[in-house]
């Protein structure tokens, strides 16, 4: 009786047949969504949350911890492997979820810090921003999604060396204003971005349009811009603050991602092109107000209006399979309805369970058959990330600011860049007076990731019983920097990177540990054209004539 008083609680669907359905409303499903539907593919959207944005959420701070501590391993087993049971027509596949996040301290050092207000808006997956000229934002603007988004400038960015805190030169004024910088280092830097400017065909009239070889794009950056003759600051900003590398780009050894410079130059061109793309974001960076959880409920709402249909707190329970072959044919919601569906795309939280074979086999097949659509890092690597709200500015002339911390800049051991995200309440993200950061760091491990970034928090705000350990760093004085910050709350967990996985059952990935969106939207293409080959990415959109109305979004 208690189960058919449960199942009454959830709405049932009609039609039960659709070409795909979307089992979580993050940013990559959100996306496929959106852009299936726009093919004119019916689409079901479900989401066992009573919100959008699954782990690309932003969350009221009480709520934050919450969503947190759910997705937390509760036994040191992983679940069982589930055997698909005889119902029918079909086999069903009890659909399982696993722990996402782990190492979560949770701390509070304020007794008038409301942790109920919902002045709250904090990000699960920060630190992110967006450059101006990102795919994303094009994105954004070509299938319809900017209208439901709006965007404030980061003010500033800042890298992270010898225990001082130097501003990124964000254009030629900025680099001929700039005090920081000495006429020699202006003059090299300079030089280089009017060598990069001439490969890139973005020389001024009359200038000189000098071509890298081919072997010097071939190799890697670090070298090049060695072969250039840059002093290690310029150097360590370019790689660090502009190139966004991971890794130390100095040590072999400890690089697990070195970049090349055809993808410096690349980033070079991005950054560029960011600078001053909207005339009221000046810098090269844009962060939407409310929060990054705004994306996917935008493109949600264009999967909508092209007639997805949308189903919150509607867990589903199992998977239906062919009973011979065991292909893919439909899910079993926890109301106990059965929808059937082409294609099927799950966040991360869910297993895939291994009785799910490949339809593309003319045989049964054991186990899963799955394609790896982008390389990502070792199942090993992990993203260690930090939320801080406190009571004053890093920087007191700015509001929103990123700083970067190369690998070696805090700690010697450090081999990864750890970079912080400042927001204050004018993107509505916070109370008046008050700011949040965002850290992240790609790691190994939990204790190497926590590592770095207590020690980037000390090197930023004033924390309780803190420790002598990483000293006070020293401060450029040209930055005006009087004192740092108190640290009224913080949060630190721990997540692994997942892999992305496509066959009529496919799995979208975690948020990885870039501070932008560019290679999560390149791994969620890919995903979209292996789903639908002969299909474009939102085929029927068109980008708005009007410029003004579309940079008007970004407020």
């Amino acid at each position: 009786m208690a189960e058919t008083d449960a199942a009454s609680d959830y709405p049932s669907i009609d039609p039960s047949t659709f070409d795909l359905i979307v089992l979580g409303t993050g940013l990559p499903e959100s996306i496929l969504a959106a852009a299936a539907s726009s093919a004119g593919k019916s689409v079901l959207h479900l989401d066992p949350n009573p919100f959008y944005g699954s782990h690309f959420s932003s969350f009221l701070l009480h709520s934050f911890s919450s969503f947190l501590h759910s997705h937390h391993p509760t036994a040191s087993e992983q679940p069982p492997p589930s055997t698909p049971i005889d119902a029918g027509e079909f086999s069903v596949a009890d659909l399982k979820t696993r722990p996402l996040y782990s190492h979560i301290e949770i701390s509070s050092y304020s007794e008038t810090l409301d942790t109920s207000s919902r002045g709250f808006s904090i990000d699960l997956s920060g630190p992110r921003i967006l450059f101006c000229a990102d795919p994303v934002v094009d994105l954004m603007l070509k299938s319809g999604a900017s209208h439901h988004l709006e965007f404030k400038s980061v003010d500033a960015s800042f890298v992270y060396r010898e225990g001082k805190i130097w501003p990124v030169p964000d254009s030629r004024e900025g680099i001929f204003k700039d005090r920081s910088l000495g006429l020699t280092e202006k003059s090299q830097l300079m030089r280089f971005f009017k060598l990069a400017r001439g490969h890139l065909g973005l020389a001024e009239e009359g200038g000189e349009e000098r071509r890298v070889s081919e072997e010097d794009l071939e190799s890697p950056f670090v070298e090049f811009l060695q072969k250039q003759r840059l002093p290690p600051k310029i150097k360590s900003m370019i790689l660090y603050a502009i190139a966004m590398a991971d890794y130390d780009q100095e040590d072999p050894v400890a690089c697990k991602k070195q970049i090349k410079t055809k993808d410096g130059m690349e980033s070079l061109a991005l950054y560029h092109s960011s600078v001053g793309r909207f005339h009221n974001a000046p810098g090269a960076f844009i962060y939407p107000i409310y929060g990054q959880g705004e994306l996917p409920q935008a493109f949600c709402r264009c999967a909508a209006v092209k007639g997805a249909l949308y189903v919150l707190r509607m867990p589903v329970t199992s998977l239906l399979l062919d009973k011979e072959y065991g292909h893919y044919k439909g899910v079993r919601l926890a109301s106990g309805q059965d929808l059937f569906s082409h294609q099927l795309v799950m966040d991360p939280s869910f297993i895939i369970p291994q009785s799910v074979s490949s339809p593309s086999l003319d045989m049964p097949h054991e186990g899963s058959y799955l394609t790896e659509v982008r390389n990502t890092p070792s199942p090993l690597m992990k993203v260690a990330r930090a939320v801080c709200i406190t009571r004053g500015s890093i920087q007191p002339d700015f509001s929103n600011l990123l700083v970067v911390y190369p690998p070696r800049s805090l700690l010697p051991e450090q081999v990864t860049s750890v970079r912080a995200v400042q927001l204050s309440s004018n993107v509505l993200v916070c109370p008046p007076d008050l700011f949040v950061i965002y850290l992240s760091t790609l790691c190994d491990n939990a204790d190497q990731g926590k590592e770095a970034l207590q020690a980037a928090m000390s090197s930023l705000l004033v924390l309780p019983r803190e420790s002598s350990k990483h000293g006070t760093p020293e401060v450029n004085e040209d930055i005006k920097v009087e004192t740092k910050p108190d640290l009224l709350w913080s949060a630190l967990y721990v997540h692994d990177l997942t892999e992305v996985l496509s066959d009529t059952v496919c799995s979208c990935p975690m948020p990885d540990g870039n501070i932008d969106y560019r290679d999560l939207l390149k791994s969620t293409t890919m995903l979209f054209h292996k789903m639908y080959p002969q299909e474009q990415l939102f085929p029927e959109a068109v980008v708005s004539e009007n410029t003004e109305d579309d940079k008007a979004s970004i407020d």
